[in-house]
């Protein structure tokens, strides 16, 4: 059993966000920060029964199977859930190398600089 509390059935509190919770997806195994998305219910559900991350796509208001289309998809190694239920972090390996829709490694490829932004992945 791992540390911590005893195991309890949990779930995000989609209430608070109408119905939608940011979803954070890093790297398993390096830890890096690769994409923010949301999730509402039901993809939360694909996500658990699948082992692959499912979104909601707030601009297609659907579902969104991440890398159903690109081949990127994310395999699940770890949900966790924080303090207030209201946001999910999903500890992934990322298949294909994109995480974003830019082809990207990570969505967060800019960094500020004095005001100015600069692209620090290839």
């Amino acid at each position: 059993m791992p540390d911590g509390d005893a195991p309890r059935s949990l779930r995000p509190d989609f209430r608070k966000g109408g119905g939608l919770v940011p979803a954070i997806a890093q790297d398993a195994g390096s830890g890096e920060v690769l994409m923010v998305a949301y999730m509402n219910e039901e993809s939360y559900d694909l996500t658990l029964s699948t082992g692959e991350v499912h979104y909601w796509s707030r601009s297609r208001t659907e579902i969104w199977h991440k890398g159903a289309t690109s081949g990127n998809i994310q395999k699940v190694r770890e949900i966790r859930l924080d303090c207030d239920l209201d946001a999910v972090l999903v500890k992934i390996e990322q298949v294909g190398g994109a995480a974003c829709h830019t082809g990207k490694r990570s969505c967060f490829h800019y960094r500020n600089a004095g005001g100015d932004l600069y692209d620090v992945l290839p």
